[in-house]
């Protein structure tokens, strides 16, 4: 199977991937891009007609003597008032310690160790859908866990692989659980949101209700391609004399998740008593949950930081203050390329802002979608495949929707679209595609797991594996998406499907 697919589409898409520069490098030339634009664009006079307030709309030269005022004195500003990194930031502070104290790890073990075997695939798939919460943990502890597993179990472990495989990468946004994700696209969908009205807010919890939703779907999916498509063309698997038997959790190991498990019901019940009528993250005057939403970010720090503590100290892992603070600091260091990659991002968005492109983009665009009659499903469907399409050769999704977000969002918020809407639409397109681009970054871990057990396994022959997987979740989650906003369900707490809300 390598020879064929490596020499294929998929060849060239590698081929393709591999010339493009680093994320860093592709936003410092948006960024010039966008100065160098925004001087044409305003010599030539383009301007547009605000659809709601009737205003006119001209591009900004930020190459003028006023416009470089802006750009340079703009700097710092525009990087620390980047909305998604001190999200982010703060988020992984408790996710630092919950993942380095082991609780994650010994969490995704139990997921898939404690179920009877004609459970395996199902469980190895869902295991992969909620890994999120635990940012990329999932490609590190669940891909060689699966393999084991399946060849424990006398299954081929590339069967296994690619299940997990497709849950955590072809199924990236979906969990039942937020993650480090929903605020971080939550803050770009916000900015972006802003070019078109300055006061609107995006919550971390848009499209949760949505993407559980999506989790069983998913499961049933990948099931059904894992034990009737996959494997099946696998062939038959000698397993070798040293498979050794899958190690359940120790004790230490099962006294450390009880400890977690109290912390966690202590957490919860926290939350929930802060959110209660005439609690302190409910609105004075109204009684509406706004503050619990705004406050969601420091929550979760919270939810994944106490229940981690709890667990280090019941194992042994964390044994000081010192520990904690160093677990920590090793989360943040491991962000220094997100920083980096913030930095460029935050001066792009607001210059791009800044020109008025966005809005002047996508106004046209939406008259222009407009006069072909664009809109409804075609219009959902062709954001989703373009998405798609893009991450195939772009795979990081803070950096794809950083530079889409400005332009898309405003555009469907002018066809009558929500924020909230342009975003889920995104995130079932960023995922699935994500388990068939030779660019994810985590391919060598995968074929490192796989070839284990199965020398004989190569790139081309994990793509061929999980194409079908690709299809399928893109099909079923496509539809899911289309008809969940057709039938105007709440893609989450207080997120509207059109635009003006209401």
């Amino acid at each position: 199977m390598d020879g064929p697919v490596a020499g294929g589409l998929l060849g060239r898409i590698e081929r393709l991937g591999n010339r493009l520069p680093d994320p860093v490098t592709i936003f410092v030339l948006l960024g010039a891009a966008t100065l160098a634009a925004s001087s044409i664009a305003a010599h030539l006079g383009l301007a547009v007609t605000h659809p709601v307030t009737g205003a006119r709309v001209g591009v900004v030269d930020l190459l003028s003597s006023a416009g470089l005022r802006t750009v340079l004195t703009g700097v710092v500003p525009n990087f620390t008032g980047f909305a998604p990194l001190g999200v982010v930031l703060t988020v992984m502070l408790g996710i630092g310690i919950a993942e380095r104290s082991g609780l994650l790890a010994a969490v995704l073990r139990a997921s898939v160790t404690g179920v009877p075997p004609r459970l395996v695939t199902p469980a190895v798939v869902l295991a992969g859908l909620n890994s999120h919460v635990a940012a990329d943990a999932g490609y590190v502890v669940l891909t060689p866990l699966a393999a084991l597993l399946f060849a424990t179990l006398g299954r081929h472990p590339l069967a296994g692989v690619a299940a997990v495989f497709a849950g955590v990468a072809g199924g990236f946004s979906a969990n039942l659980f937020l993650s480090a994700l929903d605020p971080m696209l939550a803050g770009l969908t916000q900015e972006a949101a802003r070019l078109w009205d300055p006061s609107y807010t995006v919550y971390a919890t848009a499209n949760y209700w949505f993407l559980a939703a999506s989790v069983p779907l998913l499961t049933l999916v990948g099931w059904f391609v894992s034990d009737r498509i996959v494997e099946p063309r696998l062939g038959a698997w000698t397993p070798p004399a040293d498979v050794p038997a899958l190690t359940p959790l120790d004790a230490l190991e099962r006294r450390g998740l009880r400890w977690a498990g109290v912390a966690v019901v202590v957490a919860l019940a926290g939350v929930v008593a802060l959110a209660l009528p005439g609690a302190p993250l409910r609105a004075p005057e109204t009684g509406d949950l706004e503050p619990f939403f705004a406050s969601l970010v420091t929550l979760l720090t919270v939810v994944f930081a106490v229940p981690g503590i709890a667990y280090g100290v019941a194992t042994g892992s964390l044994r000081s203050d010192r520990d904690a603070a160093g677990m920590m600091a090793r989360a943040m260091a491991d962000m220094g390329p997100y920083v980096v990659l913030a930095f460029f991002a935050g001066q792009f968005v607001a210059w791009f802002r800044q020109s008025e492109l966005g809005l002047v983009v996508a106004i046209s665009g939406a008259n222009a979608l407009r006069a072909a009659d664009l809109n409804g499903v075609p219009l959902l469907l062709g954001f989703v495949g373009l998405t798609a399409f893009i991450d195939l050769i772009m795979a990081s999704a803070s950096a794809k929707w950083a530079a889409m977000a400005p332009v898309f969002v405003p555009m469907f918020m002018a066809l009558g679209w929500s924020p909230e809407v342009t975003q889920a639409l995104y995130r079932v397109g960023d995922s699935f595609a994500n388990c068939v681009t030779p660019l994810n970054p985590y391919f060598p871990i995968v074929i490192v797991a796989v070839r284990r057990w199965a020398p004989e396994v190569r790139l081309g022959t994990l793509l061929a594996a999980m194409v079908p997987y690709a299809v399928a979740f893109g099909v079923a989650w496509s539809a899911l998406a289309v008809a969940w906003v057709l039938l105007g369900l709440p893609l989450g707490p207080g997120a509207p499907i059109r635009f003006p809300p209401g």
